[in-house]
């Protein structure tokens, strides 16, 4: 009787994994990998800039080690500003904004909306150079955005990633000094 219902099981598990409305996951390649790992940030931040109330936008903790630190605005503003720069070496393109003195973006951003448009506008320019990787040019040596030397395209993809989520673990401290609940936290 137990052969008979491990049978079943394993039939109608073979018939329920056929079913025609699930289609088949597409394949895995370079830039499908680099760019899942940027949408996974996205979703994070973008949210996250969205969620700061506007009047929140120029807050910085001043006490203790948090003296001289950018504001929330900013945060966001260098986080985009970045983005362009990898995006531009990645796909080996002058970078098309003004990255600032600081790389902290244009200084005519200053409000809420148009700072989190230039947060999506990047992370769509950015999409665009990591969806051009492939396992043949992600080793390719380019010239650093960061300053002189190069590095391989790759290694500059994933910069896009880990400092994204850097800055991100700043603005979340920011947000909840004020109130504001993280949307992935909720």
């Amino acid at each position: 009787m137990r052969s008979i219902a491990i049978l079943m099981m394993t039939i109608c598990g073979a018939v329920c994994a056929q079913t025609p409305e699930k289609a088949p996951p597409a394949p895995m390649t370079v830039a499908r990998l680099y760019d899942s790992q940027l949408r996974t940030i996205e979703s994070e931040l973008v949210p996250l800039a969205e969620a700061m109330p506007a009047e929140k936008y120029n807050f910085a903790p001043t006490q203790g080690e948090f003296a001289k630190v950018r504001t929330f605005a900013l945060q966001v503003r260098h986080v985009a500003t970045t983005l362009y720069m990898i995006g531009a070496a990645v796909q080996k393109v002058k970078n098309p904004v003004d990255q600032g003195t600081s790389e902290n973006g244009p200084d005519t951003l200053k409000s809420k909306e148009d700072i989190v448009k230039f947060l999506k506008d990047a992370f769509a320019f950015t999409h665009k150079g990591l969806q051009m990787l492939t396992a043949e040019n992600q080793l390719e040596m380019v010239p650093s955005p960061f300053g002189g030397g190069s590095a391989a395209r790759g290694g500059i993809a994933s910069a896009a990633v880990w400092h994204s989520f850097d800055h991100y673990g700043q603005m979340v401290v920011y947000a909840r000094m004020n109130g504001i609940v993280p949307p992935a936290s909720r």
